[in-house]
């Protein structure tokens, strides 16, 4: 990763060489903040290898120096994303640490909500990666959870976190908080002749993802603090 390699350039007349004495020369950081602030602008479907070089006034190739493919950058990507989750206190209780790593995810995907689904919907093997599920579960732990019981309650805590947040950042399914769109919602509701729905419909039509999200991790890690030993 601390490896650089000179950077093919094309300079003013379109010819290529070695770049002007003092310039900045390609890593794989440097790669990979070029293709977050590429998805930041114009969203994960139109990345590429040739736009992210357009962006480093690089050879495409010279890419390849520094990561693999397309599918590496992504994973960079998420590790970038992974990398401004901070580490909870690690005096609180269980319940606070917890809750302080969700909260960190959730503020860390929202900085960058057309990147997040780098991180939610891909499964990442490196140290970077692996380090916010790591302070996820170490609370479980240390309070005595058997392992067994530790992996249920960090999945089913996940499956929360993951869900909303994809719903957030329009990855999923999601009613969304327009108020003209949540009209015609409800009147599709309200319309289906079943009574259960029609009953929710005023809330079902839209959603505010503060509430959810608050509502959710509250239910969540109470129930999992009701299976702690003790």
């Amino acid at each position: 990763m601390g490896h650089t390699d000179p950077v093919t350039t094309t300079g003013p007349k379109g010819r290529r060489g070695r770049p002007p004495r003092g310039s900045a020369t390609l890593s794989r950081e440097r790669v990979v903040e070029a293709a977050l602030a590429l998805v930041d602008e114009e969203g994960l479907d139109q990345i590429s290898m040739r736009k992210i070089a357009q962006r480093l006034r690089v050879d495409p190739m010279s890419l390849y120096n520094h990561v693999a493919d397309k599918d590496d950058v992504l994973d960079g990507i998420a590790e970038a994303l992974l990398a401004g989750i901070p580490a909870p206190p690690a005096d609180g209780s269980p319940r606070e640490r917890m809750e302080a790593v969700a909260r960190g995810f959730r503020t860390a995907m929202l900085a960058h909500p057309k990147a997040a689904p780098t991180v939610l919907t891909r499964q990442l093997a490196s140290p970077a990666g692996l380090a916010p599920l790591a302070a996820a579960v170490a609370p479980l732990l240390d309070a005595g959870c058997p392992p067994r019981e530790a992996v249920h309650a960090l999945r089913a805590a996940l499956g929360f976190l993951v869900g909303s947040l994809l719903r957030e950042v329009n990855a999923g399914p999601s009613f969304g908080t327009d108020p003209a769109a949540g009209g015609q919602r409800r009147r599709t509701l309200e319309s289906a002749e079943l009574p259960s729905l029609t009953a929710i419909a005023p809330h079902l039509a839209v959603c505010d993802h503060e509430a959810e999200f608050e509502y959710g991790l509250d239910l969540v890690l109470t129930a999992v603090e009701r299976k702690l030993p003790g």
